[in-house]
């Protein structure tokens, strides 16, 4: 994978409402892993796309019920075959962590990129996930040089007692054995 002018060449590209500028001086300098499914363990559907485009139809599901006004984004998401998709610059701030702190500095979102796996916090990860994550991940420490390996953390390491993404199924190792 390629990231020029903050996206990712050659993937496919949306553009969610559901972001704003970072403030002035803010550094791209976190990768936060998550994970999401709607509904909850259900792959392949249209449903992640139009909660992050801002047209969800909370009635297509009894689970959505809660989704309801919400305003969420990601910078991408990779879906249980592999495929990344785009839908807010990495230069630009998505809203994706919510209340969060690294290293004691708050408000992730100021200094992160976000990125879903289509999945659950306690399923397994497919190997096409982890590869595209690693190269995709490769992309973005060549392209943010404030961003490390070391900086590259779970949305659950973020947001203690809120989150619990990606789970118990990520298999870290394997994942940072990959970056190597």
């Amino acid at each position: 994978m390629e990231v020029k002018a903050h996206q990712v060449v050659a993937a496919r590209c949306f553009k969610s409402p559901h972001y704003d500028e970072r403030p002035l001086g803010a550094e791209i300098s976190l990768l936060v892993v998550h994970c999401i499914s709607l509904p909850r363990g259900v792959y392949g559907t249209p449903y992640i796309h139009d909660l992050f485009m801002g047209y969800l139809d909370c009635s297509a599901d009894d689970s959505f019920v809660d989704l309801r006004g919400v305003r969420v984004s990601a910078h991408g998401v990779i879906d249980r075959l592999g495929v990344f998709t785009q839908y807010v610059d990495f230069d630009k701030r998505a809203w994706h962590a919510g209340p969060s702190s690294y290293a004691g500095v708050e408000r992730c979102n100021d200094f992160s990129i976000g990125i879903e796996l289509e999945g659950v916090d306690d399923g397994e990860y497919t190997q096409a996930q982890y590869h595209t994550l690693a190269s995709l991940t490769k992309a973005l420490l060549t392209a943010y040089p404030k961003l490390t390996s070391e900086r590259i953390v779970g949305h659950s390491d973020i947001a203690p007692g809120r989150k619990t993404d990606p789970g118990m199924g990520f298999d870290w190792t394997y994942f940072r054995a990959l970056l190597a």
